[in-house]
């Protein structure tokens, strides 16, 4: 009977400080993201993003990330790449999940600064046809729908689904995207 009691109290304990260990308010984290963008060929377009968190109150959490993202444009036989660096920042709020955390639901809402380059600033085509979309700064708001999970008390599966708007762009001004991530907790 002993033996029972004592494995109750272990893994009464063991929950307890799994709990504690998480989403602990100024708990920083480094978040790295890869995706796809949404457009009629997956598998060409993607995205790298390399994120800090800090955790809030409740499990909300800041957000602060860089992001690199590669899209081909066609044009008869040849691909045109667009390249897109951003930075954004803003906070993702805590919407549902169960008592421990160990599986979350979170809303974000970030602001984008960045520089869009197509064909890596070069104008004219091989057949002299001239590319009219320059490169620009860019600015704009993101929305980020995510899915977390706890692998351990440290590392964070993310899956999330992501939009955003641009303006100051020549091409394409809203932008959706779907990726998944590993987070580490410090």
């Amino acid at each position: 009977m002993k033996k029972y009691i004592y494995t109750v109290v272990l893994v009464l304990m063991s929950i307890t400080i799994a709990q504690a260990q998480r989403m602990l308010h100024k708990q920083k984290g480094l978040e790295v993201n890869a995706g796809v963008l949404s457009n009629d060929k997956i598998g060409n377009d993607y995205y790298i993003n390399v994120a800090m968190t800090v955790n809030g109150k409740n499990g909300n959490y800041q957000l602060w990330a860089l992001e690199y993202s590669h899209h081909y444009y066609e044009y008869k036989d040849l691909r045109i790449p667009q390249e897109t660096y951003t930075a954004e920042g803003g906070y993702s709020f805590f919407l549902m999940g169960d008592a421990l955390k160990n599986i979350t639901l979170n809303a974000g809402v970030t602001g984008v600064v960045g520089y869009e380059s197509i064909n890596r600033g070069e104008e004219l085509l091989f057949d002299g046809a001239k590319i009219v979309s320059e490169d620009n700064f860019i600015y704009g708001a993101g929305g980020r729908l995510s899915l977390e999970t706890y692998l351990s008390d440290r590392f964070v599966l993310v899956l999330q689904g992501r939009t955003k708007v641009f303006w100051g762009t020549d091409l394409k001004q809203f932008r959706p995207s779907a990726g998944v991530g590993l987070r580490f907790n410090f």
